[in-house]
């Protein structure tokens, strides 16, 4: 499983600038500052569900590679982004703030993930990056 995990991070990194800023975006609204506001149930929300995420994506890497199906590993974010919109309105300051970049980068992932994954059932199946 450790080979899985550094092949799936070594695909990243070799991924262009643009993604890999993306990419830091996201690990850090998702997975840095949720420790932060780790007294509120969102964190903790945000945080289980990038674990399942990341358990999700590593499976599906070990298994195809680095393809476009590695957008359903944000599958739970269908449910955790309409939630954390709920929520919206009973937070005030950073924390506020914090939500809002959860909801807006998660609803822009899920859109990119989205088409990767209709782009891969369309037959787009050859990985994006490979192991180096």
């Amino acid at each position: 499983m450790i080979e899985t995990f550094i092949g799936f991070n070594k695909c990243i990194l070799a991924m262009k600038a643009p993604w890999k800023i993306w990419m830091g975006l996201l690990v850090s609204v998702n997975m840095i500052l949720p420790w932060f506001f780790w007294g509120n149930l969102e964190a903790i929300v945000v945080l289980v569900g990038i674990m399942v995420s990341m358990c999700i994506m590593l499976t599906l890497y070990a298994k195809y590679e680095f393809v476009r199906l590695l957008g359903l590993g944000h599958f739970p974010w269908l449910f955790t982004v309409p939630w954390l919109f709920m929520q919206l309105d009973k937070t005030s300051g950073a924390f506020y703030y914090w939500l809002l970049a959860v909801i807006i980068l998660n609803g822009i992932s899920l859109v990119i993930d989205a088409v990767d994954v209709i782009r891969y059932g369309l037959g787009e199946r050859t990985p994006i990056i490979t192991t180096i």
